[in-house]
């Protein structure tokens, strides 16, 4: 089995403060570095996603740097993982929005993901407050884009900025409000009740937390209790995680192989190494309903319809489909809600 094999970790825009998720490392800077360039190619990926035609997302191109030349294209599998996940996580967003009343998103890990831009562009839901967490790097990087790009302007409107610099945020009107935190997500394993880290949050209102390859990168215990921070504070709660799964395997073990070559380490992977265990650990997290966990293959198969895939087939043609069957199968999408049943999720084929 080839050293090269691609991995989904790098799909999406939040690669960069997820590599920090690891243990301590020894040289901050070269830490940094990480952090900068696993997000980098992640916005590359979904970009290459979207100019192949797998993806309409007109942010994309404003987080990859322009150097002149063609943007860059990824394998088809990459291409056609970036789609399934990012409608997937979409479909599940969506379901949750479309129940009644005010809602709220909180993106852990968020890095340079524009699925806040998609949301509040469209305008569709009133009142949504939506919250992105990452490392202060990000966040301010973030900040720096959307402040000069006059379409993403257009969209977030007037930005408030703390006065340690370390959070911003747009009161967006009648569409809700955004806030984004610089903040290590470790700083909450510890909190008290009483601590207010997360400016803006509301605990009165049903809630989703999402984590795409975030928790993943904090130790085991580290992961449980920042959904625990939610859990507690907040009545409504659902959570959509992404992650690898199956490390044990060939392919696993090439795929690790390949991380740890980068310095990263998943802890949860070994923790949950199955959807099975997915979903286990969000039911002994206090989600009970609607708990579930597919991989990222059996959603193509699944969810995306026939002549979807004739579409996407069109595009590029996959000559690695044992590849992509292999690859697509090391991934998992898991939900879960408490104290709020999100109709949508009950209808998602199985």
């Amino acid at each position: 089995m080839p050293s090269s094999i691609p991995n989904l970790l790098t799909l999406r825009g939040r690669g960069g403060s997820r590599a920090s998720r690891g243990r301590g490392r020894a040289h901050p800077d070269a830490h940094d570095t990480t952090i900068q360039g696993t997000d980098t190619d992640a916005a590359v990926s979904r970009l290459s996603a979207v100019h192949c035609g797998y993806l309409t997302d007109p942010y994309a191109q404003f987080f990859v740097s322009a150097d002149g030349g063609p943007p860059t294209r990824r394998l088809p599998i990459i291409n056609r993982g970036t789609y399934t996940r990012t409608t997937a996580l979409d479909r599940l967003v969506d379901a949750f929005l479309d129940g009644r009343g005010q809602r709220q998103i909180v993106s852990l890990g968020a890095g340079t993901d524009t699925r806040v831009f998609r949301r509040f562009a469209r305008g569709e839901t009133e009142g949504l407050v939506y919250h992105e967490i990452d490392f202060e790097v990000i966040s301010q990087k973030k900040m720096r884009i959307v402040r000069g790009n006059p379409m993403l302007s257009r969209i977030m409107g007037e930005i408030t900025v703390s006065e340690d610099a370390t959070y911003w945020s747009s009161d967006l009107g009648t569409r809700g409000e955004y806030h984004c935190h610089g903040l290590d997500l470790r700083k909450l394993v510890d909190a008290g009740e009483s601590q207010a880290l997360i400016p803006g949050l509301r605990t009165d209102i049903p809630t989703l937390v999402v984590s795409e390859c975030c928790l993943c990168y904090l130790a085991t215990e580290q992961a449980a209790a920042v959904l625990a921070y939610f859990h507690n504070r907040i009545q409504s709660l659902g959570t959509v995680i992404y992650e690898p799964v199956l490390s044990h395997d060939a392919f696993g073990k090439v795929m690790t192989s390949n991380l740890a070559a980068r310095g990263i380490s998943m802890p949860t992977l070994d923790s949950y190494p199955t959807p099975t265990d997915q979903e286990k650990r969000l039911s002994e997290a206090g989600f009970h309903g609607s708990v579930k966990a597919m991989t990222v293959g059996d959603i193509w198969r699944r969810w995306v319809s026939e002549d979807e895939k004739t579409r996407l087939d069109s595009l590029e043609g996959l000559d690695e489909v044992e590849e992509w069957e292999l690859l697509a199968g090391h991934y998992v999408v898991a939900w879960g809600s408490k104290g709020l049943d999100v109709q949508g999720w009950n209808e998602l084929p199985n």
